[in-house]
């Protein structure tokens, strides 16, 4: 459509090139028996998707947005709000895997968590609460679900039951996601604490 005419003042805006998001990260020995883990799934059940490379696994906590830039402005009130933050350390339990609904044909695969997932449900609605005050956050979902997303599948895959992946929250991070280059920079980390 670059034949379309413009008018002054009104060019289209830019696209965004940055995601701002809090998750937590897992440890290494999680990283590892998660991709133990997602191979065997696909081999079980015959899905061709790559599994998500093992700097990108994490656990959303908060979607700040999408901004054209990285918003200084934003970072600065955020890591303000993150750092009034007292929880002390959890573990994470994840025991299924589940679908996710998505696009035709990347179908999101997540791991997912019964009562091993309480203490992050409890933190990140102290997140909420906290960017809410800050004039961060936006209309809080219907419900948070904490996951780990292990792949974009071709089909949909049945819940099933795993071995528990569990690993010890000791601190939660700002991530920077360059937006169509599937690269996460951490731009702040805040420890947990009482």
């Amino acid at each position: 459509m670059a034949d379309q005419f413009s008018l002054d003042g009104f060019d289209a805006p830019a696209e965004p090139t940055d995601r701002l998001f809090f998750a937590l990260l897992p440890d290494q020995a999680a990283i590892d028996r998660v991709a133990v883990m997602t191979r065997q799934l696909r081999d079980d059940q015959g899905l061709t998707a790559r599994p998500i490379p093992a700097e990108r696994l994490h656990v959303t906590l908060h979607h700040l947005g999408d901004y054209v830039g990285l918003p200084s402005h934003i970072v600065a009130a955020a890591s303000d709000a993150a750092a009034g933050l007292a929880m002390p350390p959890f573990t994470l339990a994840f025991d299924r895997v589940a679908t996710f609904s998505g696009k035709p044909g990347r179908l999101p695969l997540v791991l997912r968590g019964g009562e091993g997932v309480g203490a992050v449900t409890a933190f990140q609605a102290a997140l909420d609460l906290a960017l809410r005050k800050a004039g961060l956050a936006k209309a809080t979902r219907a419900a948070y679900t904490p996951h780990l997303t292990l792949l974009y599948a071709e089909r949909r895959v049945d819940d099933l039951p795993v071995e528990p992946i569990t690993w010890p929250a000791q601190e939660f991070v700002l991530v920077r996601s360059l937006m169509g280059r599937a690269q996460y920079t951490v731009i702040g980390r805040w420890p947990l604490r009482p």
